[in-house]
């Protein structure tokens, strides 16, 4: 119910262990030996002890000392001032402890069946991954076993070729062998009639055609053996020629071998890669109604976690009704404590006021002596009443009392010297009235003066305002070229303390306010003012700063014109600050500030009467 946090309003505090704890009774384990808890919970815990049932709680809360408790397992507690809890009391500690227990629980399950369906997902990944690679590999196996076969189909017709190209050879050799034989024979039946020849040439005389017989046939014999040798180096080169035949045809039976293993092994990784495809697809039977399962599973669960979250939900408003009920404790409890300490203080308070109350009995007392020569208990028979007489309102000689006091301390001191000061207080009466007789007067005189101004004022006011009324009104006429205006006193009869305003009619509009005509119809009407005022009360010079600017051009034709009557009838001299062309032509002499040097200002001035004339002479006299 509270952190272990100093800044929060409530918290539990460290505190160091006591020097010497009282001991708990005998039967009773201390719950500190059984729960770990923070260092701040330490001292609470070392005062809980544990008892196997509530009989021995019974038998042994009396023993406990101040700030000490028992509890059962199951819930019950016995502290040392009497308070009991029995295990079915409803608690607000206990029923949030139940709703954390079941949220934490509720919290597992959703957990467990997220792990559940992500290792359902995971095997579902990995079958399909294990059935594309059994897939891949069934495909490998098959194109192995096709190129085993081709294999196959090449060294048999390889050994095909050589076996024909063998028997070839071997007819060749019988041939050549029996070509052999038949040399050999010839070969010899030649050697024999060689023999013969040479014997027959040593029997026969000598002569020139038996020396060419035997040539011819030596030649004959020559070339038989010319033939036999050609013969010989024909089998021998067949002879070479069949050993690498058969070394070849060992070779081929050899690769044909070894085609016939990698053909086996690659039928035995066929059959393999078949059971495993089998068994890929048995799993990928097995996992096709898994989704369905884990679909199913997540319904389950999503239900499941929808009735947690509503327990929870309910668990929290359990929660927060019980944290409401125990702030509302809590409250009570405070305000029980505030009542208490009221009311103690209340009990303080009050024995003071007794203490208060003795001390001041006893001041009375003394006072009573020193007075009277008396004790409070002869008060009665010194002030004449009877013992057994009611005594008189308490207000009522409060009063007498209090009026006696005062008309003693009225009467105050005796003063010696009270005839010299009334002489005195009359001097300075006589004085004083003397001096309010002349301020009197004096206020008189003061206000029969201010009513002679206030009246010589109000007819000269009366006088300007009738003037200038009077010029404002022609002046209006001439500037506007017709229409109508005039001054009006308001708010007040007498002319002092009255305002003023401004009503004129423009041709050909009704007459108004100042305030409700156009902006130059204002300038224009001001202006008249201004120059009415300035002709009851003329000056020498008159400054115009810029009372040109929102008139168009018609009405500073006429402000021009005025301006220069104004300049003719009286001895006033006017300057203006304009930017207006029309104004500028039209005046005597011109003052303007031109920069003649980047940085350097200087003050130009013209006087368009001598440039008039100027002008004019030399066309005079031409």
């Amino acid at each position: 119910e509270a952190p272990a946090d100093p800044g929060a309003p409530a918290h539990w505090r460290a505190r160091p262990p006591l020097d010497d704890p009282p001991s708990l009774p005998p039967a009773a384990e201390r719950l500190a030996d059984h729960v770990s808890a923070p260092p701040e919970l330490v001292p609470r815990l070392q005062a809980t002890g544990i008892v196997p049932d509530a009989a021995t709680g019974d038998a042994l809360a009396p023993a406990l000392a101040p700030g000490q408790r028992l509890v059962t397992r199951d819930g019950m507690l016995w502290r040392w001032d009497g308070y009991t809890v029995r295990p079915d009391a409803p608690s607000p500690a206990a029923a949030r402890l139940e709703q954390h227990n079941r949220l934490r629980a509720a919290r597992e399950e959703q957990e467990a069946a997220a792990r559940e369906v992500a290792n359902a997902r995971a095997a579902a990944d990995a079958a399909n991954e294990e059935a594309a690679a059994a897939g891949a590999e069934e495909k490998a196996a098959r194109d192995a076993v096709r190129e085993a076969e081709e294999a196959v189909r090449r060294a048999e017709k390889a050994r095909d070729d050589v076996e024909r190209r063998a028997r070839d050879a071997e007819d060749r050799l019988a041939a050549l062998a029996e070509r052999e034989s038949a040399l050999d024979q010839e070969a010899d039946d030649l050697a024999a009639a060689e023999r013969r020849l040479e014997a027959d040439r040593a029997a026969l005389p000598e002569g020139t055609g038996a020396d060419d017989d035997v040539e011819a046939q030596r030649a004959a014999v020559q070339a038989a053996r010319e033939e036999e040798r050609a013969a010989r180096a024909e089998r021998d080169r067949l002879e070479q020629a069949a050993e690498a035949r058969r070394q070849r045809l060992e070779a081929i039976a050899g690769e044909r071998q070894e085609a016939e293993g990698r053909r086996a092994d690659a039928e035995a990784q066929r059959d393999r890669l078949a059971a495993r495809a089998s068994e890929a697809r048995g799993a990928l039977e097995r996992l096709a109604s898994r989704p369905a399962e884990i679909e199913q599973e997540q319904a389950r669960l999503a239900e499941s976690i929808e009735t947690a979250e509503a327990r929870r939900k309910a668990a929290a408003d359990r929660l927060a009704s019980a944290e409401n009920a125990a702030n509302e404790a809590d409250r009570a409890l405070k305000a029980a404590e505030k009542e208490l300490a009221e009311a103690r203080e209340e009990r303080v308070r009050q024995e003071a006021a007794v203490d208060q109350a003795e001390r001041h009995c006893r001041g009375l007392a003394r006072r009573i002596d020193e007075r009277l020569g008396c004790s409070p208990d002869d008060l009665p028979a010194k002030a004449g009443l009877e013992a057994d007489a009611d005594l008189p309102a308490r207000d009522a000689v409060e009063a007498r009392l209090d009026r006696l006091m005062r008309d003693r301390d009225a009467m105050g001191p005796v003063n010696l010297r009270a005839e010299q000061e009334l002489e005195e207080l009359d001097e300075r009466v006589a004085s004083l009235t003397g001096e309010r007789e002349d301020l009197t007067a004096a206020i008189a005189r003061l206000r029969q003066g201010i009513g002679e101004l206030n009246k010589e004022g109000r007819d000269r006011l009366l006088t300007a305002f009738n003037a200038v009324n009077d010029r404002f009104g022609r002046l209006f006429t001439r500037l506007f070229g017709g229409g109508r205006a005039h001054l009006s006193l308001t708010e007040s009869d007498d002319p002092l303390a009255a305002g003023l305003e401004i009503m004129a009619s423009p041709p050909g509009k009704k007459l108004q306010a100042l305030s409700l005509l156009s902006g130059g119809e204002q300038a224009l009407t001001a202006l008249a003012l201004l120059f009415a005022v300035f002709l009851t009360n003329p000056a020498p010079v008159c400054v115009l700063d810029e009372v040109d600017a929102p008139l168009d051009d018609a009405n500073v034709d006429r402000f021009c014109t005025l301006l220069e009557e104004l300049a003719r009838t009286t001895e006033t001299r006017f300057l203006l600050v304009t930017h207006h062309r029309m104004t500028m032509a039209r005046s005597d002499r011109l003052y303007g500030v031109t920069m003649t040097e980047p940085g350097v200002s200087s003050l130009l001035s013209v006087d368009l009467r001598t440039a008039e004339d100027m002008a004019e002479v030399p066309a005079a006299g031409a």
